[in-house]
C-alpha cells in the first residue's frame, strides 16, 4: 500500500484561515502533504495559528478586501515557492443582528469589500502563479443558499460567491 500523501509537495494558499473551515482545510491540506500559505486579518491570532500548526506553513498577515495586502500574499509566494497548486479562497466577514431597515453603506461596503470584491481579487492576482491543473476553491457559506436571520447583507454576500 502506499504512503504517498494525496498533496504531497502541493503548494496550498488559504485565506482567512485563522478560523472555521479554512483553518481545518489548512490542517488537512498540510497533514496531507502541502505546503501552506496562510492569511488573516488579526496578527497576532494568524501568528498563534502558524505555531499550532507548526511546519510546512507561513502566516502572511493582511485583509483580502485590501488590493495592497493580496499583491504582497502573492509575490511572498512567488518568492518563497513559485507557484500554487491549490487556492482556497476562504477570508470573509459576517454580521449579525442587522436586518433590512438598519443596514448601514459602511456595513454593506464592509462585508462586499472582504467577501465578494476580495475574493475576485484573489483569484484573479493568483492566476499568474497557478500551476496547470491546478484548483481554485471559493469557500462559501450555507448562508448564500438559506438566508441567516439578521444576516442580510452577509447572505447577500455568499450568494454572490456562489
Amino acid at each position: 500500500m502506499s504512503t504517498s500523501k494525496k498533496l504531497e509537495n502541493k503548494v496550498a494558499v488559504i485565506t482567512g484561515a485563522t478560523s472555521g473551515m479554512a483553518l481545518a482545510t489548512a490542517k488537512l491540506f498540510i497533514e496531507e502533504g502541502a505546503y501552506a500559505f496562510i492569511t488573516g486579518r488579526t496578527k497576532e491570532r494568524l501568528d498563534k495559528v502558524v505555531k499550532e500548526i507548526g511546519k510546512n506553513v507561513t502566516g502572511v498577515h493582511g485583509d483580502a478586501g485590501n488590493l495592497a495586502d493580496l499583491d504582497r500574499l502573492f509575490e511572498i509566494v512567488k518568492k518563497e515557492k513559485g507557484r500554487i497548486d491549490v487556492l482556497f479562497a476562504s477570508a470573509g466577514v459576517g454580521e449579525h443582528d442587522n436586518p433590512l431597515g438598519s443596514i448601514t453603506e459602511q456595513g454593506f461596503d464592509d462585508i462586499f469589500n472582504v467577501n465578494v470584491r476580495g475574493t475576485l481579487f484573489t483569484v484573479q492576482k493568483a492566476l499568474p502563479l497557478m500551476k496547470d491543473g491546478g484548483s481554485i476553491i471559493l469557500n462559501g457559506s450555507i448562508a448564500g443558499l438559506k438566508g441567516l436571520p439578521g444576516a442580510t447583507v452577509y447572505n447577500a454576500s455568499k450568494a454572490a460567491v456562489r
